[in-house]
Parts: structure tokens; C-alpha cells; sequence
């Protein structure tokens, strides 16, 4: 029998006006841990939705070997019959289902039409054991925070005796500890004879537990390494991802902030269901002008929460506090006043809040500045286009056209989009939350230099990141929040990644 559970030979997938995959080539040991790296639109997703029915084996060229044997998969059910299970960035939950309803969802068995709901709580219970899930199979999923959600998804994998478990991106949504846990249970997984394929950005998480790295740009296969073998370094990846060397992940900017822009003082945000539930809790910092302010934290200390709550009470029941604007008093009730007083706000979940994935680039990039281009309420044509296509150029959008669906872009295109729609709404005030949450370090880099020639304008950001490098790379001052307070501030001279923890755990 051949040591490959997976082979890939010369591999084509087409979209309308776009070549996604030219010939790629992959082999994946059984009992290995095989990551895929490359860019956004590098054609990872794509090349794993082939291989798992998500496209189904006529819409592609080339072969896929399954255990040996040449698969015909035409849906995701196919795939999942013969024990190969994929797990998408985006979670495939029921939020209003429970657990164990979720672990089983698609496969119970039934007796003369009648499920036995006691003998799958008592399995599910099996399975959550198994990746460390220590919660009531009763409990519905939107309970759950994403880290505990994504456990399910894997839970749910394994109730298919899966034996190649296929993970997009599974960590960039979870913090430190969180990622930490997944990891770790990838590699028991892999003590258990599971093999696993891996798509991520996070090089060193890929160098931690990967056997095998294959890495993909523009759609063609590049290069494959033993990890140890080849003493495989992040630069090595990055070389082989951008074509070409990256020197300065973190472009360097002079910092010279000057007087204070925005000031917030004793801000308060009650839970917008559980309306005597403080989720930011008394907080008060400044920003200046000039300057990239970042917050750091772990998932749940209420940085998101302020943020949305500060940009026109986007969040919560009510909030309580002071906010200045250029030393003037702020009741900014919505959005729309928030945008009128300077403010920009660039979400973490751009799919949701940032974006509106059945339009286009065009219209989503000139929707919040209509003003701009419309005249007696009528918008003029040719002014959107030309200013469509200005930041497509400026931001280096990689689209086809202007008029191409959001939905149809990579994750890094999608991002620089919500960035332009911020851009020409023209605010004094930035406010980015994870702006390079799962992007590749190409389009991190890009992102990064938008956000300093931000500051080279004489204007301001606010930036969340769960990410400390880049906190400590990019910003000039920090605060450290947990449990909606603020625990700390430091300089960019005084900020480790030590200190940063200490301050958010001990305070």
C-alpha cells in the first residue's frame, strides 16, 4: 500500500475569468501533520474544497487519490462517507442547536422514525472528552465562546471516524491559550493516526507542529519541505509565499505624536441582553494625534466591546462616560453620527460588519461616502467609478474588475475593500479591529503601510490586535485591558510581550 493518504496530481480549478489552481501537486503522509501555506488567493481553500467534494469532481481538472484509490466526490457527504472531514474558517454550527445535536447533526440513526436523544448525549459526551471540552452536551452553541465552538466542529469530525482532518485557518480566531489547546490537540490527534492538513498564516504555530509544509502562490505549487530535514524557517515560507525577501514585516515610520485628538473617560457599556452586566467597566484613556494607539488583551476583555459602544453605541444596552472629539463633547448615537464626527471603525468580522458580500467592489467601497458622489439624492456614475477604481489602484486590490462580488475575493482583498470604504468616508480617527485577522503575511505588510501612511496624514488609529507582534511593531503607545477594565499602559519603549501578559492576568 502507498504511504501517501492523499495525492494531488496536476490539479486545475476555473472560476469565470479567473484561473484559481494551474496544476497543482500534493502528497500528504498518513499520520503526518501537513500544513499549506501561501497568500490570500494563493488558492489553499480552493484546493481543499476540491479535494472534499466542497466542488464537485466535474467542475475541476486533474486527479485526487483518497487512500489509493481516484475520488469522485460531488458533495461534502461523499467525501465524509469514506472518513475525510474539513473544517472551514467560518464555523458550520447551528447556534441554536445544542452540542451534541451538532455533533450528530446529518447522521443519527433512527428506530421506526424515533431518534434516541439519551444514547447521543451519553456519546457526544465521548467525544468532547476527547478534544478537551468540558461542557454540558445540552448546552446550545451560541453560548459558546469561538474557541469552544471550533472544538465542536472537531468533535463533530471525529463522531465521522475521520481519518484526514482538514483545518482552514483553525486558530485565527482564537487567542494565545486558546490556539495553544488546538494545537496540542492536533498533535494527539496525530499520536492517534490521524492525519491532518493545516491552512495557516501563523508561521510559527506551522513550524510547531507541521511534519510537512507545502506552500502555494498564485494558484501553482511551489515548494514542499520536510520541516526538519530542511531546518525550515518562517523566512524560508515567506520567500517562497511572496517571491521575494520581506525584511520589514513591520514598515518603519517616525513617530511624532502631537496634541490629544480623543479623550474617554469613566466609559461604562452595559450587556446588550443582560442590561445590569458592565462588559467595559469604567475605562478612560487618550488618544493623540498622530499616533497608533493599540489594546491588547485576551479574547473577552471587552476591547471589541468599546470600540463598537465608542463608534456611534454600536454596541450594548447603553453606555455611560465622556467622550471628546477634538475637545469637544460627543453624544454620538449612531454611526452615521460617529462617521459625521471623524470617526472610522473598521470591523474584526469583515464578512458581517464590513461588508456586503453580494455587491460589489464598487459599491462597497463608496456606500458609506455617498455624499461624496451624489447630487439632489442621485448618484453620478462616473464619480464612483473613478473613485472605485483610484483605491483599487492605491490599495492594490487584486480584482478582475470593480464590478467583481466582495464574496468572490480572498481574504486580504476583502480587508483592503473595508479599508478603502473607511478611507474615503475620510475620518480624522481610524479605529481597526484586527486588521490582519486571518490574512497572509504579504497583504499584513500592505495593510501596515496603509495604516502608517494613515498617520503620515496627520491622523490617528486605534488598533485591537490579539497579535502582540504586531502590537509591539506597530504601535506607539499600549493599554492592556482584561475583563472590561484597563490593567495597564505602557510606551512602545517599555512594551514586551511579557509585560503585556503580566499586565493583563495579574494587572
Amino acid at each position: 500500500m502507498s504511504e501517501y493518504i492523499l495525492e494531488i496530481e496536476n490539479l486545475t480549478k476555473e472560476f469565470p475569468g479567473v484561473r484559481a489552481l494551474e496544476n497543482v501537486n500534493l502528497k500528504v503522509k498518513k499520520g503526518e501533520i501537513h500544513s499549506l501555506c501561501g497568500e490570500n488567493g494563493a488558492g489553499k481553500s480552493t484546493l481543499m474544497s476540491c479535494i472534499s467534494g466542497v466542488y464537485p469532481r466535474n467542475s475541476y481538472d486533474g486527479k485526487v487519490f483518497y487512500k489509493g484509490r481516484e475520488t469522485n466526490y460531488n458533495s461534502v457527504k461523499d467525501s465524509e462517507n469514506e472518513g475525510l472531514a474539513i473544517i472551514h474558517q467560518e464555523l458550520a454550527l447551528s447556534p441554536y442547536l445544542s452540542i451534541y445535536e451538532n455533533i450528530f447533526l446529518g447522521h443519527m440513526e433512527t428506530n421506526f422514525g424515533i431518534i434516541n436523544w439519551n444514547r447521543y448525549i451519553k456519546e457526544s459526551k465521548n467525544f468532547l472528552k476527547t478534544v478537551g471540552l468540558n461542557e454540558p452536551p445540552e448546552t446550545i452553541v451560541s453560548k459558546l465562546g469561538v474557541g469552544k465552538q471550533q472544538l465542536v466542529e472537531i468533535a463533530r469530525a471525529l463522531s465521522k471516524k475521520t481519518e484526514l482532518l482538514i483545518l482552514d485557518e483553525p486558530t485565527s480566531s482564537l487567542n494565545d491559550d486558546e490556539s495553544e489547546k488546538l494545537l496540542n490537540l492536533i498533535l494527539e490527534f496525530k499520536r492517534q493516526g490521524i492525519t491532518s492538513v493545516i491552512i495557516s498564516h501563523k508561521l510559527n504555530e506551522v513550524l510547531k507542529v507541521a511534519d510537512t509544509v507545502t506552500i502555494l502562490r498564485d494558484g501553482k505549487s511551489i515548494s514542499a519541505y520536510d520541516v526538519k530535514a530542511a531546518n525550515l524557517t518562517e523566512e524560508m515560507i515567506i520567500k517562497d509565499m511572496v517571491g521575494r525577501d520581506l525584511t520589514h514585516r513591520f514598515p518603519e515610520r517616525k513617530s511624532s505624536p502631537g496634541e490629544t485628538i480623543m479623550e474617554v473617560n469613566n466609559w461604562t457599556v452595559y450587556h446588550p441582553d443582560y442590561h445590569t452586566i458592565k462588559v467595559v467597566d469604567n475605562v478612560s484613556f487618550k488618544l493623540r494625534k498622530g499616533e497608533i494607539l493599540a489594546f491588547c488583551g485576551p479574547m473577552g476583555a471587552g476591547r471589541t466591546e468599546l470600540m463598537m459602544s465608542l463608534f456611534g453605541g454600536s454596541y450594548g444596552y447603553r453606555s455611560e462616560g465622556e467622550l471628546k472629539i477634538n475637545g469637544k463633547h460627543c453624544k454620538l448615537k449612531s454611526p452615521r453620527a460617529a462617521i459625521n464626527s471623524g470617526l472610522g471603525y473598521i470591523s474584526e468580522d469583515r464578512k458581517s460588519l464590513g461588508l456586503v458580500l453580494i455587491q460589489d467592489v464598487k459599491t462597497n467601497i463608496t456606500h458609506s461616502s455617498l455624499n461624496k458622489i451624489s447630487r439632489f439624492g442621485i448618484i453620478n456614475s462616473r464619480s464612483e467609478i473613478k473613485k472605485a477604481e483610484q483605491y483599487r489602484k492605491e490599495l492594490n486590490i487584486r480584482t478582475p474588475s470593480i464590478n467583481q462580488y466582495v464574496r468572490n475575493l480572498s481574504g486580504g482583498n476583502q480587508q483592503k475593500v473595508v479599508v478603502s470604504k473607511t478611507l474615503m468616508a475620510d475620518p480624522d480617527i481610524f479605529i481597526v479591529d484586527e486588521p490582519t485577522r486571518g490574512i497572509d503575511v504579504g497583504a499584513k505588510t500592505e495593510i501596515y503601510g496603509i495604516m502608517n501612511d494613515i498617520i503620515a496624514a496627520g491622523k490617528s488609529v486605534i488598533m485591537v490586535s490579539s497579535e502582540l507582534p504586531e502590537a509591539l511593531g506597530m504601535a506607539d503607545r499600549i493599554y492592556v485591558m482584561n475583563e472590561g477594565k484597563i490593567k495597564g499602559e505602557l510606551s512602545k519603549e517599555d512594551a514586551t510581550q511579557e509585560k503585556i501578559m503580566h499586565l493583563a492576568l495579574v494587572g
